[in-house]
């Protein structure tokens, strides 16, 4: 029995995940906190921009303003731009959007396939041609095989020949003796 009697480890003992309707009830906090401190920022400074006040005022009537709204960052914030992908809305596009005739981009292993088959191709024509190195050791390993059986043939011939002249010389010296 492990120390202290207790079943598992301490890490995943009280895990909890926080579901998406939480998270967007996060932000929407997150957001009226920001808007109430811009809030008093503006009632508490002597001059108010026109455009701050404008802004103030678009954002109470409509919910897209929220969207593009963009707290004040701090340090190196403001000038490292990082998004959350997972908070990223991802837009979709219709089918009266999407562009099918136009050209349509490879990945890298699909160009790169592409281009070997197209290398591969361009070696066989020059082989085929008798341009490449291998070709040319080919072509003279070939001349080599012919010669020889070109001689082995020969030779066959002048035996074959060799014993038809002594079966026709055997047959006359045999005709010859029964005369």
């Amino acid at each position: 029995m492990p120390k202290g009697g207790r079943k598992g480890g301490h890490k995943g003992r009280a895990r909890q995940y926080t579901s998406p309707e939480e998270i967007d009830a996060q932000l929407q906090a997150e957001k009226q906190k920001a808007r109430e401190e811009e809030e008093q920022e503006e009632g508490e400074g002597a001059t108010g921009d026109p455009k701050k006040d404008k802004k103030s005022l678009d954002s109470d009537e409509s919910d897209e303003d929220d969207e593009d709204y963009q707290q004040k960052r701090k340090g190196v914030e403001g000038l490292i731009d990082i998004e959350n992908p997972n908070r990223v809305i991802q837009t979709t596009k219709k089918v009266t959007q999407l562009d099918l005739d136009g050209p349509k981009e490879l990945s890298r292993r699909e160009r790169e396939e592409i281009e070997k088959q197209k290398a591969k191709e361009r070696y066989m024509k020059m082989h085929l041609a008798g341009k490449t190195e291998q070709a040319k050791a080919d072509l003279a390993r070939l001349a080599i095989i012919r010669k020889q059986r070109e001689e082995a043939a020969r030779k066959k011939e002048e035996e074959r020949k060799a014993k038809d002249e002594a079966a026709m010389a055997g047959k006359r010296l045999q005709s010859l003796s029964l005369n």
